[in-house]
């Protein structure tokens, strides 16, 4: 299997190489019908130039000065109307030429040899070394009529371009291989890192380190999949702890249950003995079920289930009746009740938005003070509803502020192991008014107090 360095690397030099051969037909095309009209109207006029000025000059050495225009970079080719041929400079690879082209040229016409070359695509006719492509024209020297064809020397004149263009090009291949193999590492080694960090969170080791001083779209990858696997590894703790917590919460209640069951078998105990511990069977009866009904109702929560049934209702009354229902638990403790129920309408589902403020009020007596008070108010602000709780209780640090809507979270065992709970409602309550539109707020101290604010959309 092909990694993705080696495919990066394969698929990189494929590019180059296509873009290459792509860019050389187009340069050729262009050199087919741009330039190379223009490179055959330039040599025509220097061809034409030196007729003239052999005809001009008759008693020039007409081979003399043809061998010396050669050395300066031309290749020229001269034949009389007797077919006696002569050559001048470096030789032609190719020396084919009809005799009717000789002839026209001979009678006087121009030969444009270099502008009709044929159009091959990966042979130009600029570097072609042919007779046939070439400039002819007449010539006539003391009365003596030839055929001149020139084209210019490209090995003279370019020699040491085409070594430097030669040693440019290798250069640049070479080079380009190196820095792409060494860039694709760059590149794909955070991948690479990131694959393997990815091996390790699937085994359940959320130990990983990644490059995360990149200032690229990798390192930003990189620090999300960092942030990713911390917040895993506190989901992977909490589960690890919400499944200890919940097996407890089951296997306390249950252990009671047996053991007051054979406590039961035994005829020997007394009337009164065995309706108590009938009562107590019956108290962790409830608890589970209570236990197993907040876990239900949690899941469908979670499921995001239409379980919601929304209509107006009035939450002002709806709390009175809550307050009524838990006013004799406040007498015993002797806690002091203050509240302010103006009656305020909302829409939202009236059954779990009593959840909400049950728990908050259970909460509220469970853990406050004997002698302590409770104030529950709400208030209209623009189209929001504000309910509050505020308490004299035990109250909360800020540790138990961050984690105490997390399931099975309850506020220091040691202090509350004498309180019923399952360390469910606070979370259940978060779902709900979540799931309204809505948002809770804590404000806390220590032995002080606490104060739930809940704000929800009126409609």
């Amino acid at each position: 299997m092909k990694t993705l360095y080696i495919k990066f690397i394969v698929i990189t030099i494929g590019i180059m190489i296509f873009s290459g051969i792509f860019a050389f037909i187009i340069s050729n095309t262009y050199y087919q019908q741009k330039l190379k009209p223009l490179n055959d109207q330039k040599n025509t006029r220097i061809a034409l130039n030196i007729a003239e000025f052999a005809n001009d000059h008759p008693t020039i050495n007409l081979k003399e000065y043809l061998e010396n225009l050669s050395s300066i970079g031309y290749q020229i080719y001269l034949v009389d109307n007797r077919g006696k041929e002569f050559y001048f400079g470096a030789r032609f690879r190719e020396i084919k030429l009809s005799n009717s082209t000789k002839e026209q040229v001979l009678n006087g016409d121009i030969f444009h040899g270099i502008l009709n070359f044929p159009q091959e695509t990966f042979v130009t006719g600029f570097f072609a070394n042919e007779l046939k492509n070439t400039i002819g024209v007449p010539l006539t020297h003391n009365g003596k009529k030839y055929a001149l064809f020139l084209r210019p020397d490209i090995k003279l004149l370019f020699n040491e371009m085409h070594i430097l263009f030669g040693w440019l090009l290798a250069l640049s291949i070479l080079l380009s291989i190196v820095l792409v193999i060494f860039s694709a590492k760059y590149l794909v080694t955070p991948i690479t890192k990131l694959t393997s960090a990815t091996k390790l969170l699937s085994n359940g080791d959320f130990n990983v380190n990644l490059d995360i001083t990149r200032h690229d779209e990798l390192g930003e990858l990189s620090l999300s999949f960092l942030q990713m696997a911390r917040k895993l590894e506190q989901v992977d703790d909490r589960r690890k702890e919400f499944i200890s917590n919940i097996s407890h919460d089951i296997q306390s209640p249950l252990s009671n249950i047996k053991a007051y069951t054979d406590l039961l078998e035994n005829e020997s105990i007394s009337r009164e003995d065995r309706g108590h511990y009938v009562s107590i069977i019956n108290d962790e009866i409830r608890r589970l079920s209570t236990l197993t009904k907040q876990l239900l109702l949690l899941a469908s929560l979670d499921r995001n289930e239409d379980i919601i049934k929304r209509k107006p209702f009035n939450v002002g009354k709806q709390i009175k009746e809550l307050v009524r229902n838990y006013q004799w638990q406040m007498d015993e403790k002797g806690i002091m009740l203050g509240y302010s129920l103006p009656e305020i309408e909302i829409v939202g589902d009236m059954s779990l938005l009593n959840a909400v403020w049950d728990n908050f009020l259970t909460n509220s007596i469970k853990y406050n003070k004997p002698n302590g008070s409770i104030e529950i108010s709400i208030e209209k602000r623009d189209n929001w509803l504000v309910v509050s709780f505020e308490d004299t209780g035990i109250g909360l640090n800020e540790k138990d502020i961050e984690r105490i809507f997390d399931r099975f979270y309850r506020v220091d065992i040691a202090r509350t192991r004498t309180v019923e709970g399952t360390g469910l409602g606070l979370s259940i309550v978060a779902t709900i008014v979540k799931m309204h539109g809505g948002k809770i707020s804590v404000e806390s101290t220590e032995n002080v107090g606490t104060n739930f604010t809940v704000e929800l959309p009126i409609n």
